[in-house]
């Protein structure tokens, strides 16, 4: 039996109309390459690349792009296995699990290589994975970062 031509283009028209929308949904997750921003200056400090691995976020400083820090700066402030390793390539993001229903990543742990500061973490995706509200606590007290998505 064969359909008439109309069907298969009205098919062919549904999918190319659900396209976007399904991009759109697949880049909703923090997995990919962001650009962070300097809260008091507005410029652009680093460049973070977000992966998944076994569930878990990972996300690693891959360069900074203040023009105060040298190429070879290293994580003095850090008080753990990151201590004394290069600022660049650093991991600054270990864990985080998508909540069951939710559009958000939470669980993490998020580290400020600057001051050697680790906080809680929540990530999650705004305009369509656009962008990335990045969020660090501790306690009650809690600050905000919107990180915007780099091709």
């Amino acid at each position: 039996m064969t359909r008439p031509r109309h069907c298969w283009r009205a098919a062919a028209l549904m999918l190319v109309l659900a396209l976007p929308g399904a991009m759109a949904f697949a880049q909703a997750t923090p997995v990919g390459l962001w650009h962070s921003v300097d809260d008091k200056t507005g410029e652009v400090k680093g460049e973070i690349r977000i992966v998944e691995r076994d569930g878990a976020l990972s996300g690693r400083l891959q360069r900074s792009l203040r023009k105060d820090t040298a190429p070879d700066a290293t994580c003095e402030a850090c008080t753990d296995d990151r201590k004394g390793r290069p600022i660049a390539g650093l991991e600054i993001i270990r864990g985080g699990r998508q909540a069951d229903g939710q559009p958000f990543w939470d669980g993490g742990r998020i580290l400020d290589p600057e001051n050697g500061k680790e906080y809680n973490a929540r990530f999650t995706p705004v305009d369509g994975g656009r962008r990335l509200e990045v969020r660090g606590y501790i306690g009650p007290f809690w600050r905000t970062q919107t990180w915007t998505r780099q091709p």
